[in-house]
């Protein structure tokens, strides 16, 4: 007798301990993290990255404004692709994977409307510039365009009229003041205004045209002159998410980002001037 109750003593405290075991492992499970995203902290989102095609002329002012953003929104990462806008909207055109196109000019962003790349109801002006003709620091040969035809004018810096904006606009000028036909002889095309400022700058060029914004941060070209902006199209910058973005939400945060005071304080501080949102 004393054995069988032995034994059967003895299974009941080994199911009491196994009942035990499984209570304590059920508690475990139930303080295991979960694993419903939607409870995840912001840190946990997926990231992304980001594509921005924009106009050069920006470059300095979106980057700082991009800096400022990947802190309000850890999740996301911009790549940047600067260049001429006509060059941009061609790519765009080509399949490039784009999430926020800004273009230094309507003309290319209507392109991608019509091509029905970009809805007309997304495009949003961001911006405005003004053209400015510049020439570098001690040299003092131009103070108006007719004066580009001087001997001491031997290269003009101009971008190519056909895919970069300020260009056109620069060669829509010299056409307005029946200048082109003379001056055209001189000029050594670049693939956008950045280049335009180098070629300046380095003195491998006596003059040439770019955006007044893109003066503000140069140090080794002056001011000859500002162009009448009566002589050539508003130069206005619209921007817009395409209808093939891979992150539309994200995109158009940044859009709505740029908005906001402080950011637009840092395009207004480097010349350009802040379009007002559409109501």
């Amino acid at each position: 007798m004393w054995r069988r109750f032995n034994f059967g003593r003895k299974s009941i405290l080994t199911g009491l301990l196994l009942g035990a075991l499984l209570l304590i492992s059920a508690c475990a499970s139930d303080q295991s993290p979960s694993t419903d995203t939607s409870k995840q902290p912001s840190g946990a989102e997926k990231k992304v990255e980001v594509m921005v095609s924009a106009a050069a002329s920006l470059k300095y002012s979106l980057e700082e404004t991009g800096r400022r953003f990947e802190t309000e929104f850890p999740n996301v990462t911009l790549r940047y692709n600067f260049g001429g806008s006509g060059s941009l909207g061609q790519q765009l055109e080509q399949g490039a994977p784009v999430d926020l196109f800004i273009s230094a000019a309507t003309e290319p962003m209507d392109r991608l409307v019509e091509k029905g790349i970009v809805q007309s109801d997304a495009v949003q002006l961001m911006f405005r510039n003004a053209l400015v003709l510049i020439e570098p620091v001690g040299k003092q040969n131009v103070k108006q365009l007719p004066d580009l035809l001087k001997p001491e004018v031997r290269v003009l810096a101009i971008g190519q009229p056909d895919t970069v904006p300020a260009g056109e606009y620069a060669k829509e000028a010299l056409q307005n003041e029946g200048l082109w036909d003379d001056v055209e002889s001189k000029a050594v095309y670049a693939k956008d205004v950045t280049q335009v400022l180098a070629y300046v700058e380095s003195g491998n060029a006596d003059a040439g045209f770019v955006y007044k914004t893109d003066l503000k941060s140069s140090t080794k070209a002056a001011l000859a002159l500002e162009v009448d902006p009566d002589k050539h199209q508003p130069i206005e910058y619209p921007a817009a998410v395409p209808d093939n973005a891979k992150h539309p939400q994200e995109a158009e945060a940044l859009l709505e980002f740029m908005r906001k005071p402080e950011i637009k304080d840092i395009f207004t501080e480097a010349g350009f001037e802040v379009a007002e949102a559409s109501p």
